[in-house]
């Protein structure tokens, strides 16, 4: 018995003035009883200012699911000690292997949020034999706790993007940190007010310090940034891959107009060709290219769409802004004088944008890191089955894609208290 009580000694990670006193084991149903006490006569520290006081009572025994012992499911069980400290009154100490009001030990709870940073909560569910419930809450604990851990800071380069929460054009925005890779914050639907409530509690000195925000042209998020952010005119950089899927639609839109024409005279040459004409030339197939190269051959309107699109990409890569707009006004003048109707609206969608287009030039950020967070999103909703609740949806963001401390840090200090 003896070296039982030592072997979850250790495995629990308790020290003075806690120990082991007893394990007891149960055949039918299977299971492994931990019993937890404390030396007498030991003063304990109040969890509000950690002076030693003197005990004042227990509370009634309480159970804490641990890890399990040879598959065999594991509980402790403790009576936690209250404390009378002379400032704060009577608090009830907490424990080294549990968090304040939780059910699990700490143990498993990093179990289990190593396993559902990669199963999905019904699949954490059947593995451990706990319910949907008990999974979920680990994963809300562990982000609202890696929420409080984070550092109170602005990121100096933010992405705001909008993700489809379900059908029926239901969204929500993300606003990214594109330095680091990870999600700030996350809020219903796409208005105006949506993006100001993540900066209104910064103050103005906190958001002078971001530089840029790189976004699509959506009106109510380019409002929200002049609204908020100072010298936002300066730092609101309309994001390069919008822009381009503006060109490509219009030329899809040629290549569909066309297509309809030639079909109409029999002629079936743009038929199966319309992802020939969104692609890049360096990301062409190979066993296309020969079909591309046919086409591009041909007197075709959705071939100079194409050529309008590609040349289009060019602006990114200048670095002084005059060369920028030269370029732009002989793009422009092409664009609109093509006799192709959505090109020339997207040409002037895009002129009226310009200025915050070119603002890409000192900073030099996009959206792509945004978008590749949508891909993570996108997999954590298949994973889930999709989402009813937006709460959760939302706890789920952060939970993969937050970059918080999600883990409970298994220490011998005590655990924060509560009044009596």
């Amino acid at each position: 018995m003896r070296y039982l009580t030592e072997l979850y000694t250790r495995l629990l990670g308790i020290e003075g003035p806690w120990r082991v006193l007893e394990v007891r084991y149960q055949e039918s149903p299977a299971r492994v009883d931990v019993y937890v006490d404390h030396d007498r006569g030991v003063k304990m520290g109040c969890p509000e200012c950690g002076v030693a006081c003197p005990l004042y009572d227990h509370m009634i025994e309480r159970q804490w699911q641990h890890l399990d012992t040879c598959q065999v499911p594991t509980y402790v069980h403790a009576r936690l000690p209250r404390v009378q400290c002379p400032q704060h009154g009577v608090r009830c100490v907490g424990v080294t292997w549990a968090e304040p009001g939780a059910e699990l030990t700490m143990a498993l709870e990093v179990r289990l949020i190593d396993l559902e940073q990669e199963c999905s909560i019904q699949a954490v569910s059947r593995l451990t034999g706990l319910s949907w419930d008990r999974c979920w809450g680990v994963a809300t604990r562990a982000v609202r706790r890696g929420q409080m851990r984070k550092p109170w800071k602005v990121p100096i380069y933010l992405g705001v993007d909008e993700k489809s929460f379900a059908k029926r054009h239901q969204y929500v925005t993300l606003v990214c940190d594109l330095s680091a890779g990870t999600v700030e914050y996350v809020t219903d639907e796409r208005r105006q007010v949506s993006l100001e409530e993540y900066f209104w509690p910064f103050d103005a000195a906190e958001l002078a310090q971001i530089q840029a925000i790189c976004m699509d042209m959506h009106e109510p998020y380019v409002l929200a940034v002049k609204a908020c952010v100072p010298a936002a005119e300066e730092k609101i950089v309309f994001d390069k891959f919008h822009v381009m899927r503006l060109v490509n639609e219009a030329v899809d839109q040629v290549r569909r107009q066309e297509n309809k024409q030639l079909r109409e005279e029999g002629v079936d040459t743009l038929v199966g060709t319309r992802y020939l004409w969104l692609y890049q030339p360096d990301n062409i197939p190979e066993h296309l290219l020969a079909t591309f190269r046919q086409l591009r051959q041909m007197d075709l309107q959705v071939s100079r769409a194409w050529a309008i699109k590609e040349t289009l990409r060019q602006l990114w890569h200048y670095r002084r802004e005059g060369w920028a707009r030269r370029f732009f006004k002989e793009w422009y003048f092409w664009a609109t004088h093509s006799r192709l109707d959505p090109m020339i609206a997207a040409a002037r969608t895009v002129h009226r944008h310009l200025e915050n287009i070119l603002t890409y030039l000192p900073h030099r950020i996009t959206n792509a890191l945004n978008e590749s967070i949508n891909g993570q999103i996108e997999k954590v909703k298949r994973m889930a089955s999709g989402f009813r609740n937006r709460e959760n949806f939302h706890t789920a963001i952060y939970f993969h894609c937050g970059g918080l401390d999600l883990y409970p840090r298994l220490s011998t200090t005590t655990a924060g208290g509560h009044p009596l």
